[in-house]
């Protein structure tokens, strides 16, 4: 049978298929609700990953045939396919026990009930997105740590009834986790840094955003125990002090990405010690200071070492100048700096000639 727009591609191996819709929205809402799916699940009974995010008419039904036709799905994208109840998770955990990675970011219809299915049905799950899912509570987070001990990475991004209880819980039945989002999860604690560095030492990526309660001596457990730490996301953290940074200069010396965006009580003196840290020299790629108004150009300088920096954000540092930026890529000729200056009030215009272009926001 042709399927328009549809292209299976088979890589080597038995029976390894990968789905690709090389299609428009609109194409692929239209051969979704014409029911092509279903019929691709009856014939391509060996596929391993499909990606449906965004399509919106997806539906349980969708579920409910690739449960029944393919039982050697690994990888599913349902992402932003908001018609997904729990009943689809109920029949992906009947009839798909392979399933590795799920991503049902923004299926704000999904709850603790569909995640409890879920979990007991597909106990291999080793990537689960549940960025935006909105109704999830600690109960959710309960039932992965008790039946996901593979779990290795856990998107949990906005879901803002989520609390230190539930993921506790994760960590401790997740020893193996290496990347959890949890930014926009305000009602977070020390308490979880503090879970995260006893029970997940293989830690690479932890995304905090926002979680203004979290402080240094959280983030000083995490650092002390989780020495693979990669990229760190603790923009809006705004308790923290330099006290995080000398702990990340000690103990982390795989950092490649830092965010400390609107952290307002960074100085240059953390700056410093992470410029002379373990990362610093090799590893340290990105460092993001937007809204950090205590640096000036001293911190520039304490970065002039870091050779494998390839990006800083300075926006709204307004202690920071344009000659300590032109001092920084006399070390570093090709980093990106991005930053912002205040407008200068110009001179009388001469002749009536008029500026054409603004000032006020420069990519340097």
């Amino acid at each position: 049978m042709s399927l328009p727009c549809v292209a299976v591609l088979r890589f080597p191996g038995p029976g390894m298929f990968l789905l690709w819709m090389a299609a428009t929205g609109s194409e692929l809402t239209y051969l979704i609700s014409r029911g092509i799916l279903r019929t691709f699940a009856q014939n391509c009974r060996n596929i391993e990953v499909l990606n449906l995010n965004g399509c919106t008419k997806t539906t349980d039904a969708t579920c409910t045939s690739l449960s029944k036709f393919c039982s050697k799905l690994r990888h599913l994208d349902l992402a932003s396919c908001t018609s997904i109840t729990n009943m689809s998770l109920k029949a992906l955990s009947e009839g798909c026990p392979l399933l590795e990675q799920l991503n049902i970011s923004w299926c704000d219809q999904v709850t603790k009930d569909g995640i409890q299915a879920l979990v007991r049905g597909c106990g291999g799950l080793k990537a689960l997105f549940l960025k935006g899912c909105t109704q999830l509570e600690d109960e959710a987070l309960k039932y992965i740590g008790a039946h996901c001990p593979e779990l290795v990475t856990l998107n949990l991004q906005t879901c803002l009834q989520i609390t230190d209880e539930g993921l506790i819980t994760i960590c401790r039945g997740c020893h193996k986790l290496q990347s959890l989002c949890a930014s926009g999860c305000s009602n977070i604690t020390d308490a979880i840094l503090n879970a995260l560095g006893q029970n997940c030492p293989r830690l690479r990526i932890l995304e905090v955003a926002r979680c203004s309660q979290l402080t240094d001596v959280g983030f000083t457990t995490l650092a002390r125990n989780c020495h693979e730490l990669e990229k760190m996301d603790l923009e809006e953290c705004v308790q923290i002090t330099d006290s995080t940074l000398i702990q990340l200069s000690i103990h982390c010396p795989r950092l490649q990405v830092l965010s400390l965006s609107h952290c307002e009580l960074i100085t240059d003196d953390g700056i410093r010690h992470l410029g002379n840290g373990a990362c610093a020299h090799d590893q340290l790629e990105v460092i993001e200071l937007d809204n950090c108004p205590l640096i000036t150009d001293a911190s520039l300088e304490h970065l002039k070492s870091c050779h494998s920096l390839e990006r800083i954000e300075l926006y709204d540092c307004q202690q920071i100048t344009r000659a300590g930026i032109k001092r920084l890529r006399t070390h570093l000729p090709n980093i990106k700096v991005h930053a912002y200056f205040a407008p200068v009030t110009p001179p009388p215009s001469v002749g009536g000639s008029r500026q054409r272009f603004c000032r006020c926001c420069i990519i340097l």
